[in-house]
């Protein structure tokens, strides 16, 4: 059946409309808040895989994917992100991007052997990559004083009032992916995997499609949810959880 000869390469697009999250964790050594939403709508979700046969129906796949948003908003209390506080009423922007990499071995569980029949169940062994770079801007402080000079700290450097940084994590994650090949021209797929260290990270994702092939090509449409948090012992953690649909297109060798 398709995908389980040769290799394949697709792209994917999906729509996620969630924002993530952000506050301190548990090594932070202030008593402001931090806790906060990243405003601003994500643009499209894009990502691309390869594939390839792995014998006896198995597979082996890479996946990645980012979003990314900007927006802004105003504190309506003192606020402490990253290397910055901001005080009350003061506006502050916001972007971020997500990075997600996916390495699955898509093992075929049952039916073995498969002779003619069309269903499959497989276990998925899986290694994942998150990344998530936050920042932060005060754009209408004051950097100069009164006559134009820049305002300068303790040791001399011109004040800003920018931070950013990134939080990552590497993650196994397992589960299970079924399919029906109703013709080699049509199917249905659906696969969900997970993982998590209690009080540390998170991550888990699902979709579900319809896929129909013409030619070396596959058009699949369908829904898409992922979920991940950074760990809470650090200084600071983000999350989220996003689903929306998705489509993509794969080319396959065979």
């Amino acid at each position: 059946m398709p995908g389980e000869m040769g290799w394949f390469v697709g792209v994917s697009g999906w729509f996620p409309r969630e924002e993530p999250g952000f506050d301190k964790g548990r090594a932070s050594l202030f008593t402001n808040p931090s806790k906060l939403q990243f405003l601003g709508k994500p643009k499209i979700a894009q990502g691309g895989e390869i594939g390839m046969a792995a014998g006896a129906h198995n597979t082996l796949r890479v996946a990645y994917f980012e979003s990314r948003a900007a927006g802004n908003f105003t504190t309506g209390h003192d606020i402490t992100v990253l290397d910055q506080t901001y005080t009350a009423g003061t506006f502050v922007t916001t972007n971020y991007r997500l990075q997600n990499v996916k390495i699955s071995f898509e093992y075929l569980t049952w039916p073995f052997p498969v002779e003619s029949r069309r269903f499959r169940l497989k276990t998925l062994w899986q290694l994942q990559y998150v990344n998530f770079r936050s920042a932060f801007d005060g754009p209408f402080l004051p950097t100069t004083d009164s006559s134009g000079n820049l305002l300068t700290d303790a040791n001399g450097n011109p004040i800003s009032f920018a931070a950013q940084q990134s939080k990552w994590f590497i993650s196994p994650s397992f589960g299970l992916g079924v399919a029906h090949y109703a013709s080699k021209y049509f199917r249905l797929e659906a696969n969900a995997s997970g993982f998590t260290i209690p009080r540390h990270t998170t991550i888990w994702d699902a979709d579900a499609s319809a896929n129909i092939r013409f030619g070396h090509f596959e058009l699949r449409v369908g829904g898409k949810a992922f979920h991940f948090k950074t760990s809470t012992q650090q200084d600071f953690y983000m999350h989220n959880i996003m689903g929306s649909a998705f489509a993509g297109l794969r080319w396959y060798s065979k």
